[in-house]
């Protein structure tokens, strides 16, 4: 699994002219699925997402994380962050996941972050044209691939 992790102070996320959801004071999670991941790669991605250090503490230091702040979360599905750009100038994105499995490891990732947080994860809609809004603070944008746990 690929995120490209946002740390916001607002995101929202519109489809067909409809916002569907909007956060404060949190993270905009852009999420991937590959077709090598399993269930150890999810649960991997949570712990290391909900517990990043990335929020500022009392002394503007980033020691805090989604859970000590008791932050927002909004996970967006992106299928194009396994864009493979090496021949030509169209994007392969062979090694991302397809439904139903996509789909399956989406909703796991979320339900997995709603359960430890104890609060809702505002969700895109899969496989929609989605309009999404991030005010970036900071800014801090991180980007973490579970194949790559160094």
């Amino acid at each position: 699994m690929r995120a490209v992790i946002q740390r916001v102070s607002h995101g929202s996320v519109t489809v067909e002219d409809k916002k569907i959801g909007e956060i404060c004071d949190g993270l905009v999670v852009l999420l991937g699925v590959d077709i090598s991941d399993n269930e150890a790669d999810i649960s991997w991605l949570v712990n290391k997402i909900i517990n990043l250090r990335i929020f500022d503490d009392e002394k503007n230091l980033m020691n805090n994380s989604l859970i000590n702040m008791g932050g927002d979360l909004m996970v967006i599905s992106q299928f194009t962050l396994f864009a493979k750009t090496k021949k030509g100038n169209r994007p392969s994105y062979m090694n991302a996941a397809k439904s139903p499995k996509a789909i399956d490891y989406y909703n796991t990732f979320c339900d997995e972050i709603e359960s430890i947080l104890c609060k809702k994860v505002i969700k895109g809609v899969f496989g929609a044209d989605m309009t999404i809004n991030i005010v970036n603070q900071g800014p801090v944008t991180i980007f973490i691939d579970s194949k790559n746990k160094d």
